[in-house]
């Protein structure tokens, strides 16, 4: 252990080639694998196979695709634990260790976290090297002359090749049979990686097959096709020392067998981790929505593990919900959505149980969910659990178009992929719920219609930020006082829940001091007063102007708010330079100044927050100015339409780093 025991670094390792080892040798104790497992829980973690490896442990699974058992055991002594060791076994060996391997790795635990803390002690600590050493397999034994000449005469007499390779895929003996099939010669080929030594081997594939034959160490085959169409049948027999290959040429009228539809970790070679589930999961940090991760899923994944169609469904209000899909018609999914729990359906005994499950076939699945069978058309189904925080959040449903069967590599390998996208998917789900709950906020917070105010007429608009909840501090009222009327814009600090609970409180205030008749000024003096007593943190830019349409004279006082924009009757668009006080809930003693000008009738008024018009590294007056110029160039159009047009000439409305808040208010004629 290193880093203050926050980090295990590799010492040492055996049998393993040094590409698998590599990404092994920093690993944080956070992450979720059988090794920090052991050293986090002190205990030892047996995987069986990559079955269950993929359930537990997915980011592990997905890193090392193969057939493989794993015993991950703490170092540790009295109240200290030095770290650990892992062991590798073919996934054929018996689920279970038996008591005489578990005596074994118990006493080896206890002998190096002896010989560790005798180190230690001794003041000459054991410390990790630059980089893992390798340690050489133990061979055998090593033949006489006489026996080695007598094999090596054995190997030439047949007529298939014969190929040895070292861990790391290096052909250390190759007999002249197979130097032909390989289109070489000996010793040309004695030292090179097998995948390298001809234009039709450099396949990820083929690679990926060898590296899974050492870790796995079962006998495995491949196939490869030669330039003249013949196919070429490679045989792995793996031990901890290498491989050694059985290379058959296939007569010329022999056809390929056919290969069945299934999917495995296994038959993800590197080229599909590359290409396909490394930008996939670099992009699952940056998505923040369910449908966001389903589009990702269908760009990267589905075409990679034949997938035609994918739904997310979680229980809400006792019934199933659909919140996103990819590929399946909308008829299928309103058959689905809505379907109460109490009817058996896959996706329901998925979130009640946390189990996957799989159906090969409609009749399959017919017998134990007829009514999931009648609706949907697909042919076969993977009903997978979503992880999350507290549970099981949802299920997610990978349709296949075609009946196939399940085999355990099929099931390990979309477990893992299930299993990688759940703690994005948990994430995602619970965005969406804050989003609703900002949303229903907002309808709350903002006036649900404006005040219908005789020879006035006003439109408005709010258009969240496209980051963070979406919900924000910006605000407008219009608040109709006998025959005049108060209007409101502000901007509470920041664009999140705790600022529009802020908006609220100051809404409220100038509302209540609205309607005890006191002008914009007084207004912003007592809601500032307010928020001082409150300590807030968050500061409000507000802007009051008190409409009077007998009196035909605006009336206005700003808290640290952008100027507004008034159109006289034909003439250009101008700014307001009300005076300027602070924001409120900065100054305990600031006032704030009103300012009197003319609003004939015809006259239109622009109210905003500094969202539409503020940029980065931009000229805060120019953009004002240009939004006054907006107003002259709309000159007849009604408040609505004028909203819309201010909006879409606005910049950067489509990626907002601020909300935007807008009241547009006509005097008519």
């Amino acid at each position: 252990m290193a880093d203050r025991g926050e980090l295990l670094l590799m010492d040492a390792e055996i049998g393993l080639p040094a590409q698998i080892a590599r990404p092994w040798t920093r690993v944080r104790l956070n992450a979720a694998a059988p090794a920090t497992v052991a050293v986090q829980q002190r205990r030892l973690v047996w995987v069986p196979d990559h079955e269950e490896m993929a359930r537990r442990y997915p980011s592990t699974a997905l890193a090392l695709p193969y057939r493989f058992a794993v015993a991950s055991a703490p170092i540790e002594s009295r109240d200290h634990v030095w770290g650990c060791w892992s062991l590798l076994w073919p996934q054929s060996r018996p689920r279970e260790l038996t008591p005489h391997e578990l005596e074994v790795i118990t006493l080896s635990s206890k002998k190096l976290a002896g010989l560790l803390e005798q180190a230690a002690e001794s003041g000459h600590p054991v410390r990790p090297a630059g980089r893992p050493r390798v340690i050489p397999p133990v061979r055998r034994r090593e033949p006489d002359p006489g026996t080695a000449s007598a094999a090596s005469d054995y190997v030439d007499r047949l007529r298939e090749g014969c190929v040895t390779l070292d861990l790391e895929g290096r052909i250390t003996f190759v007999n002249p049979m197979a130097a032909e099939l390989l289109g070489g010669d000996v010793t040309e080929l004695l030292g090179k990686l097998l995948w390298e030594v001809t234009a039709w081997l450099q396949e990820p594939l083929f690679e990926d097959r060898c590296r899974a034959a050492v870790v796995s160490q079962e006998v495995t085959s491949c196939v490869a096709h030669r330039p003249d169409g013949r196919r070429l049948e490679f045989q792995l027999f793996p031990d901890p020392t290498g491989i050694s290959l059985r290379l058959t040429l296939a007569p010329p009228d022999e056809a390929a067998p056919p290969h069945p539809p299934v999917f495995g970790a296994r038959d993800l070679s590197r080229e599909d981790v590359f290409y396909n589930f490394v930008p996939f999961a670099a992009a699952l940090t940056r998505a923040l929505k369910v449908q966001e991760i389903i589009d990702l899923f269908a760009d990267h994944i589905m075409p990679v593990v034949k997938v035609q169609a994918m739904a997310v469904v979680i229980a809400e209000g006792g019934k199933l919900k659909i919140v996103g899909s990819c590929g399946y018609d909308r008829e299928v999914l309103d058959r689905f959505d809505g379907v109460p729990l109490a009817l058996p359906t896959p996706a329901e005994r998925v979130m009640r149980t946390g189990e996957p499950a799989f159906f090969s076939s409609p009749d399959e699945l017919r017998q134990l969910y007829p009514y999931a069978a009648q609706h949907d058309r697909m042919s076969s189904w993977a009903f997978l659990p979503i992880g999350g925080s507290d549970g099981t959040a949802g299920a997610c449903v990978l349709a296949f178009d075609e009946p196939r069967s399940f085999t355990g590599e099929d099931r390990a390998g979309l477990t893992t992929l299930t299993e990688l996208i759940s703690q994005a998917l948990d994430r995602a789900l619970l965005y969406d719920a804050k989003e609703r709950l900002a949303h229903g906020l907002q309808e709350t917070l903002l006036p649900r219609r404006l005040p219908e105010i005789p020879r006035l007429a006003a439109a408005a608009r709010y258009l969240p930020a496209t980051h963070g909840v979406d919900i924000g501090g910006d605000f407008y009222d219009l608040i109709r006082l006998d025959d005049t009327a108060m209007a409101v814009i502000g901007d509470v600090q920041g664009h999140n829940i705790t600022a529009a609970a802020l908006m609220g409180q100051v809404r409220t205030a100038v509302r209540t001091h609205a309607a005890a008749g006191v002008g914009p000024g007084e207004a912003l003096t007592y809601t500032n007063r307010l928020l001082i007593e409150t300590e807030t943190e968050l500061f409000t830019s507000c802007l009051l102007v008190h409409v009077d349409l007998r009196l035909r004279t605006l009336r206005a006082a700003s808290a640290g708010h952008p100027p507004p924009l008034l159109r006289p009757p034909n003439a250009p668009g101008e700014v307001i330079d009300v005076p300027v006080g602070p924001p409120l809930g900065v100054d305990e003693g600031a006032c704030y100044p009103t300012l009197v000008v003319p609003f004939p009738p015809g006259a239109l008024l622009a109210l905003y927050t500094d969202g539409l018009v503020e940029t980065p590294r931009g000229d805060l007056d120019q953009a004002i100015g240009a939004l006054a110029g907006l107003l002259t160039g709309a000159a007849g159009r009604p408040p609505q339409e004028l909203a819309d047009i201010l909006l879409n000439h606005a910049p950067h409305t489509a990626q907002r780093a601020d909300d935007i808040a807008l009241l547009v208010l006509e005097h008519l004629v």
